[in-house]
């Protein structure tokens, strides 16, 4: 992996940086990375889904504006903090949430 180059493999060598490999080696970098992102969404939705739980058990509406806001807020400072576009870490954002709210309305 390319994440951090003074990190040790677990043969003890440093770990290579971008430049220093293949295309195909980077390739698989990004499958790799695709499936962490995919598995922290099921972890995101599997969480969502118990708070829809709880929300229904409690009688509270399925949006809460002030929550998505502070989601949104975190987003944009991670985004910042890891040089990334907040634009568009906020719109991914924005999609998952949608896509829960959507959820938590299905299942009640």
């Amino acid at each position: 992996m390319t994440r951090d180059p003074e990190t040790a493999t677990d043969g003890g060598e440093t770990e290579r940086t971008p430049d220093e490999m293949s295309l195909d080696e980077l390739r698989e970098e990004i499958q790799t990375i695709d499936r962490e992102i995919v598995e922290l969404i099921a972890q995101r939705t599997y969480v969502a889904d118990t708070i829809a739980q709880v929300k229904d058990e409690q009688n509270l509406p399925t949006t809460d504006e002030k929550q998505e806001q502070q989601v949104m807020e975190r987003a944009g400072a991670n985004a910042k903090q890891f040089d990334v576009d907040d634009n568009l870490v906020k719109a991914i954002f924005r999609l998952l949430i949608e896509l829960n709210k959507v959820e938590q309305r299905d299942k009640r």
